[in-house]
């Protein structure tokens, strides 16, 4: 099963979903922006209706870069949490998710149910073929609101301004390496 929730147009992304394996689809209809947490809180409430073993989410979202929903949905589930995942491998009722770390990779053994957040290199999207296109216009997408779930999708964070950072100075070429210390020094940063 696959969720989106967004304006009328997100039911595109669910048919693609579909036409890529997924069995049926939830739309939940807003027009609104919807922040990380009411996000979490609508898919909390679809997990408790559904009852899945593993739930897997993109990194972060394309709209705002936040980064936030898949850590706030484990926390208010409870649920062990895998996140920026570049392998998944389910096994004897465990979930090992391998994420990429300061240092190299990380191996985490997850209890199911969990929630699991993903990388780009976790794999490479199916491409849907034409019958799989066909059979997903058949595919079943339930459509609902976010007040079905009695969620409050109201702003709570207001933008209060976004600006370009500095523009980068010109460097400067130096002939060796004690004119870079002099340099350095006649500037203060040494």
């Amino acid at each position: 099963m696959v969720v989106s929730i967004g304006p009328q147009q997100a039911q595109e992304t669910l048919r693609t979903a579909l036409a890529m394996g997924a069995d049926r689809g939830i739309l939940i209809k807003t027009d609104d922006n919807v922040e990380p947490l009411a996000v979490a809180k609508i898919l909390e409430k679809v997990i408790g209706e559904e009852s899945p073993e593993l739930v897997i989410l993109g990194k972060q979202a394309i709209d705002d870069d936040s980064n936030q929903t898949g850590q706030m949905l484990a926390a208010l589930l409870g649920w062990p949490q895998g996140t920026f995942a570049s392998e998944v491998i389910l096994e004897d009722g465990k979930i090992n998710v391998t994420r990429e770390i300061d240092g190299g990779l990380q191996t985490l053994s997850l209890q199911t149910p969990a929630i699991v957040t993903t990388d780009l290199r976790l794999n490479e999207p199916r491409y849907a073929s034409l019958p799989n296109i066909m059979k997903a216009k058949k595919k079943p997408i339930d459509e609902k609101a976010p007040g079905d779930y009695g969620v409050d999708t109201a702003a709570r964070l207001s933008v209060v301004k976004v600006t370009e950072p500095p523009v980068r100075e010109a460097g400067e070429k130096v002939e060796d390496v004690s004119e870079l210390v002099s340099k350095l020094k006649a500037k203060g940063a040494i």
